[in-house]
């Protein structure tokens, strides 16, 4: 049997690909550096021999899939090349894949990784489904009918996808160390939409959306009275949030969701219109939507003593303010105090403003070292020219963590996509 061997098996996307494969009984093993990441927990689970980098690791007869991260100089690709093995990029590999189903890519500047969690729930209630989550988390069902999958945007790696449906959650300026500026963005987005094959489902409230042409049809979902799917009656408690849908202004159904803020009802309204378009039962959809238990690094809670702690995956402004809108609704008698990391130097600069009023909805703001990546040239840009945005705010290291103390009955949430957990474990042992 051939060996599918997975050059970066730890990457998010990379582990959750590794894991369909297996589960649809194809033999997956692949390396990585030494470094423990959340990712690799599923693969250790499923079985799947994880290897340190060496070029002996690539034998003659193997199926070489290459994580976007890594260049064709790397020792092991270089090695599988000299053996005249398949090689093939991961997005390029996914994008065949996807061609045995009916594929829903979910893309956005902010929300992939719920929408795509939440999407793939709802489905599989109804339908086989195979999903491709960019938390890390992938499952292949034997004989599944559609296959739901997060898209990413960044060096327009989607564009090596053409698939059935695509749900767009909104177009934001982003990784401006790739991207010029939201125009840019635009037309990355505007050239995946010409690629989708049956339907879009696009935020009708972002402005940007608003101007995406398809030669399929393009359903809009939103708050907006101009949408196709449309919430109204929005009713929002410390439980979760209800809401009414209609459909071109006739009333559809009433769904609820246990999650909180707006992102998390338009993430639901995708899937609604979606589910709709596909004609699955309104009562599974419902059911399902109720059901959902989130996705890694989005909104995950644990309660130490009287603080509540939250880790997120918020990197961008919009996310943050977002994440604080939503830790608000659940929590409206406590202070909510932030501890974000910023993640690359380029993010940082060209949104230090941007990042300085989100935060500023907090409470209190606590912030870490920027999270640079070793390619960067980060000039003379420090935390600090951040902290002196944030009136009170302070710098806080691994070993000042016990400071968060004082914050007693306070809700404490952790925010960045570097290695923020660290902060996070640091100060979780000084309350042992």
């Amino acid at each position: 049997m051939t060996i599918y061997h997975f050059v970066g098996i730890k990457g998010s996307g990379m582990s959750a690909l590794a894991q369909i494969l297996h589960d649809m009984g194809l033999q997956v093993q692949g390396s990585d550096v030494d470094k423990r990441f959340f990712t690799q927990i599923a693969l250790e689970e499923s079985g799947i021999k994880i290897l340190p980098f060496q070029k002996e690791n690539i034998k003659p007869g193997m199926n070489i899939i290459v994580g976007n991260a890594f260049p064709d100089t790397h020792e092991e690709v270089e090695e599988a090349m000299k053996l005249g093995l398949p090689v093939v990029r991961y997005h390029r590999f996914l994008g065949d894949f996807m061609k045995q189903f009916t594929s829903v890519a979910v893309t956005g500047a902010h929300g992939k990784t719920s929408t795509t969690g939440l999407l793939s729930h709802v489905i599989k209630g109804a339908k086989p489904t195979a999903y491709l989550i960019g938390d890390g988390t992938g499952k292949g069902i034997a004989g599944a009918e559609y296959f739901a999958f997060e898209a990413c945007e960044y060096r327009r790696h989607f564009l090596s996808y053409f698939p059935d449906y695509a749900i767009m959650t909104n177009i934001d300026f982003d990784h401006p160390d790739y991207f010029a500026n939201v125009d840019d963005v635009f037309s990355a987005f505007q050239e995946m939409a010409w690629q989708v094959n049956k339907g879009i489902f696009a935020c009708g409230d972002d402005e940007q959306l608003q101007k995406i042409q398809a030669k399929v049809p393009v359903v809009f979902y939103g708050f907006g009275d101009e949408n196709d799917f449309q919430a109204r009656n929005v009713v929002k408690t410390t439980e979760g949030t209800t809401f009414e849908v209609y459909v071109r202004n006739t009333y559809y159904n009433t769904f609820s969701i246990p999650t909180f803020g707006d992102h998390n009802i338009l993430n639901a309204l995708a899937v609604i219109a979606l589910s709709h378009y596909e004609d699955l039962d309104a009562e599974i959809v419902k059911e399902r939507l109720l059901s959902f238990e989130g996705v890694k690094r989005r909104f995950s809670e644990k309660t130490i003593g009287s603080q509540v702690i939250i880790d997120d995956y918020a990197h961008h402004p919009t996310e943050i303010r977002a994440t604080i809108q939503a830790a608000r609704q659940k929590y409206p008698d406590r202070n909510i105090i932030a501890v974000f990391q910023p993640h690359t130097f380029s993010r940082t600069q060209t949104f230090l403003n941007e990042f300085a009023n989100s935060l500023n909805l907090a409470d209190s703001v606590y912030l870490c070292e920027i999270f640079g990546s070793a390619r960067e040239n980060h000039g003379k840009l420090s935390i600090e020219d951040l902290a002196n945005k944030i009136p009170g705010s302070k710098v806080i290291s691994e070993e000042k963590m016990k400071s968060l103390q004082i914050h007693e009955n306070s809700v404490i949430i952790f925010m960045g996509a570097g290695d923020i957990q660290k902060f996070q474990q640091a100060y979780e042992k000084t309350l042992l």
